[in-house]
Order: C-alpha cells, then sequence, then structure tokens
C-alpha cells in the first residue's frame, strides 16, 4: 500500500525550522537530509555535485581551505593532519597527508625533513621497507642527524635481511646519540639474531658433516663385508624415514642394521619393518611378522602362511631368485660371491610364498621383467 512521503511538521514543544531553512517547509525528511548533507557542518558524506548535478561550492570552498594561506603554512598543516592520523595507527590515510604536505614544495627544510621521515614511519608500518628507506634518505639529506631516520632505515634493513646494512646503519647512528634506547635495543636484537643465526648455520654444516662421515662409514662397512647394492629408479616411499645404519655409530664393524620390505606375493601383500639385524635369520623376522590375530589366518589366502610352511626366497643380482633357509643369517647370504644377492636401495628385500606354491610361482618369475622394475 503507497503511503505519502511524510513532511516536517513540528510537535508539541519541538522546533519549527529556522528562517534560513525555510524552503525545506515543504520537503520530505530524506530531502532536507540530503540538502543538509550539502552543507559543510552536517556533511556525514562527501558530495561533489549541489544536488542538481552542478558544482557544490561551498564544498569547493571547504577543499580549498586546505591550501590557504603559505604553502610552509599549507604543508605544516597537512603534517600536523597526517600526525594526528598516525597517533590512532591510520598510516594510509596519514602517508596520504605527508604526500600532499610534499607536493607543496614549500622549501622549508624543516617542514620538509618531517614530511619525508614521517612518511617513512607510515610506509615501515605498511612493510613498504624499500619505500622507507628512500624516504628516510631524503630526509636524510636535509638533517644528516635525524636520529629517528637511522633507526627506522635499521628496522627496514633488518626486515628485509640485509643484517649488514642493518648493523652499519644503527653504528653511524649511534656515534651521533650513543646513549639511544631505540637505538641500543635494535642493534642487541640484530646482534642476538645474527648469533642464533650462525649458530644455526653452523649446526647444519655439523649434521651434513655427520651425515657425510656416516655414509662413508656405512660405504666402508658393505665394502668390507662384500655386500652389494643397487639403488633403483623409484625407491619406496618407507625407505625414506628408515635408513640402514652401523649398531655403534663409530665402528665400522658393528652390526648393520637394515630396513626391510617383505612380499607375500601369492596373497598380493607386503610388509615393512625398520629394523633388522644382519645377524638375523629368516626364521627371526617369521617370528616377529606372525604376530598376528587369528582372524588373519583364518583368511583362505593365509591358510598355509605358518613358519614351517612359509619359504624364503631373495632376488640376485642377475633377476633370479635363490631359496634361503630359515636358520641362516642375512650376512651370510649378502656376502655371498656366487650367486650375489644384492640389498636393493640399502635395504633386504625378502619374498615368503607357502612350500605348496612356490612351483608355481617360481615358473611364473620373470628375470627380464624384474630387472626392468630395477
Amino acid at each position: 500500500m503507497y503511503e505519502k512521503p511524510k513532511r516536517y511538521v513540528p510537535g508539541p514543544g519541538e522546533p519549527a525550522l529556522p528562517p534560513q531553512l525555510s524552503e525545506f517547509q515543504n520537503k520530505t525528511t530524506d530531502e532536507v537530509l540530503d540538502e543538509l548533507n550539502r552543507m559543510p557542518f552536517f556533511m556525514k558524506t562527501l558530495d561533489d555535485t549541489d544536488g542538481e548535478g552542478g558544482e557544490n561550492v561551498k564544498l569547493e570552498a571547504l577543499k580549498a581551505l586546505a591550501y590557504d594561506g603559505e604553502p610552509h603554512e599549507v604543508a605544516e598543516n597537512f603534517k600536523n593532519q597526517g600526525n594526528d592520523l598516525y597517533k590512532v595507527k591510520r598510516y594510509r590515510e596519514a602517508r596520504e597527508l605527508y604526500n600532499k604536505g610534499v607536493e607543496i614544495e614549500c622549501n622549508v627544510a624543516g617542514i620538509n625533513e618531517s614530511l619525508y621521515s614521517n612518511r617513512a614511519a607510515c610506509e615501515l608500518e605498511l612493510n613498504n621497507f624499500r619505500r622507507c628507506i628512500n624516504d628516510c634518505k631524503l630526509a636524510l639529506q636535509i638533517n644528516p642527524q635525524n636520529i629517528k631516520c637511522y633507526y627506522r632505515v635499521a628496522r627496514a634493513f633488518h626486515s628485509l635481511g640485509n643484517y649488514d646494512e642493518a648493523k652499519q646503519t644503527l653504528e653511524f647512528g649511534l656515534q651521533l646519540d650513543p646513549g639511544n634506547a631505540a637505538l641500543n635495543a635494535l642493534q642487541a636484537k640484530i646482534i642476538q639474531r645474527e648469533e642464533e643465526r650462525k649458530a644455526y648455520e653452523a649446526n647444519k654444516l655439523k649434521e651434513q658433516k655427520e651425515r657425510e662421515r656416516l655414509k662413508t662409514l656405512l660405504d666402508a662397512s658393505l665394502i668390507l663385508r662384500n655386500f652389494k647394492n643397487i639403488d633403483t629408479v623409484s625407491p619406496p616411499e618407507l625407505l625414506n624415514e628408515a635408513k640402514l645404519y652401523l649398531e655403534d655409530k663409530q665402528d665400522v664393524q658393528s652390526q648393520l642394521i637394515f630396513p626391510a620390505m617383505v612380499f607375500y606375493p601369492t596373497s598380493d601383500e607386503f610388509d615393512f619393518i625398520a629394523t633388522v639385524g644382519e645377524l638375523s635369520t629368516p626364521e627371526d623376522l617369521l617370528g616377529v611378522l606372525l604376530q598376528r590375530p587369528k582372524e588373519w589366518f583364518d583368511q583362505p589366502i593365509h591358510k598355509d602362511f605358518t613358519p614351517k610352511k612359509l619359504v624364503g626366497y631373495m632376488e640376485t643380482e642377475a633377476g633370479g631368485l635363490i631359496k634361503i633357509g630359515k636358520k641362516v643369517n642375512f650376512h651370510e647370504v649378502l656376502k655371498m660371491q656366487k650367486p650375489v644377492v644384492p640389498l636393493f636401495d640399502r635395504s633386504l628385500r625378502i619374498y615368503f610364498v607357502p612350500k605348496n606354491q612356490s612351483e608355481d610361482w617360481l615358473s611364473r618369475w620373470d628375470k627380464t621383467e624384474a630387472l626392468k622394475k630395477r
């Protein structure tokens, strides 16, 4: 249902419109507010028109006030307004006012120095570190003893990771003001960070050297034992964490500990064991692997998965297979000269097959395909 727009009618005890607003007498409330918004004192939103598409003379006059006065007075005014905004952390708006002050080119050194220095402070808070440095340089060209600029340049360099430049800037600033608390605090922070960084780099280097030493030791231990290793094109991801190592990292003759990939080809399954000693046997390995719930053994595919019925096989360097006795340790198997049974990606690779299915599985083993997979 259409309602006629309400007009302003004073109620009991309410003031009538003043004479200067008598022209609004027959206008709606919204129309009155629109008109009031065009008067600077009442203005809530910026309106560049007079309501009819023309120029808002009052607004233009208000804008002109910002530039009314001598250039240095105008620049000073922009600087002061910018400072007020900076104090309440309105950095972007403060920067715009400093920009306007710089554009005045008032040729008063002190004002321009403050405009550049204060704009640099905004850029620092806004993480525009290179702009901060550039503005500080402009301020320092006017006043080389502006301590705040040395502080801001040092902070900007530090944030950019240019620690040497940050330290040099602080040292220069401290020559001018040795007791400056801000400069001294920042210098202490940078020195601490530098020490932490050096310690981190030294630790990384130490760890790298230790890894290289262990690799050399492991290489020597494999050569000493006459063990062969084959690095495959696509090592199992499980080997990213578990690695070959010596039981005693200082003794090349101590027992080697391998990760092991264990395959059950007749059931299309596999197991991974992170640590298997070279003196362990397939029997030891099965003792660990077959610790499973009864339900697992009740499955038809696991019917013959017992220590007595499973037979172990390992691949040879030539791509074939060799049966290994359950009581022979892996050291004895790996050191054989003929056939050569290698490690794969420095890990054991072993297949367990039920004895009653072994002949069928062996007949289907393809040496050529096995070599392609490496």
